[in-house]
């Protein structure tokens, strides 16, 4: 994998949000979404490949994220999603989305990924219906994204 920078995949102390927005610095993208407007899936990279300026113009005239699924270093608390520990978008995911796959698809990012170390193949085997921005969820999906507010 060639990604280097400070915060990149090969960073071992550095865990990675797999949904990410295209302009976090050290991102990366791990997956193309395919499927249908109603029934996206992602289909994997083999490795990760880091997000440039050409790669995300490739998007147009969508955004990147309707595209591609995007990784990068985890915000913590900068994320309405975390809670100060862990993140709060795939305990919903887990909780209110079925699994898609019966086992977790080859990933690239797997060993970096905050979801596969907070919720394991649970995580993973509703990975491929994550699309990060997408026009038009169903309504358990927009649920399910939604941030838990106190």
């Amino acid at each position: 994998m060639a990604v280097h920078s400070r915060n990149s995949v090969s960073d071992e102390t550095v865990l990675f949000c797999p949904s990410a927005q295209p302009d976090v610095g050290g991102g990366v993208v791990v997956g193309v979404v395919g499927g249908t407007p109603r029934e996206p899936r992602v289909v994997y990279l083999a490795d990760p490949v880091p997000v440039t300026a050409e790669l995300l113009a490739l998007a147009a005239p969508v955004h990147p994220t309707e595209v591609f699924r995007m990784a990068a270093p985890c915000a913590g608390a900068g994320c309405q999603h975390y809670d100060g520990a862990r993140c709060t978008l795939i305990q919903r995911i887990v909780a209110g989305i079925p699994a898609v796959a019966s086992t977790p698809p080859p990933c690239g990012l797997r060993r970096r990924c905050r979801w596969w170390h907070e919720e394991g193949a649970a995580a993973c085997t509703r990975c491929p219906l994550i699309v990060t921005e997408q026009p038009n969820p169903t309504p358990t999906m927009a649920q399910v994204a939604r941030p838990q507010t106190s």
